[in-house]
């Protein structure tokens, strides 16, 4: 190891090979530390690309939306059974009509026991 007395002793020539060799050996370390942790953030980020992938959020650049439980429909459309709505989100359209004419919610529930519930189990209609 140089001392402070051995580097002043040295002459211009001398402390400038010293620089450039430090220089040299210094961006070797650099680069090998800076490739360790790109590797090391691959690693990390691998479980979110996949995520991202499959939900097709990675090209919008969004993140992933989140998983939501299937809700069961709570009612249907008599006029068209296979339309039904869970009680969340906008109404749809059928449903909004049947109300403005006068009809009320509770007449499109569909009941629990009902063989109206076994028909719409699998209907999703939303129009």
């Amino acid at each position: 190891m140089l001392h402070r007395q051995d580097l002043e002793a040295m002459d211009f020539e001398e402390l400038w090979l010293l620089h450039e060799e430090l220089t040299k050996i210094l961006a070797e370390k650099i680069t090998a530390e800076k490739r360790e942790l790109e590797k090391r953030l691959a690693q990390l980020n691998q479980p979110e690309q996949f995520a991202a992938a499959e939900s097709g959020a990675a090209e919008t650049g969004q993140p992933p939306r989140r998983k939501y439980p299937k809700v069961v429909p709570k009612y249907f459309n008599p006029l068209q059974p296979t339309e039904t709505w869970s009680g969340r989100g906008k109404q749809p359209r059928w449903l909004v009509a049947a109300l403005q004419s006068g009809h009320t919610l509770e007449e499109f529930r569909i009941r629990e026991n009902s063989e109206s519930s076994d028909r719409n189990a699998g209907g999703r209609g939303h129009s």
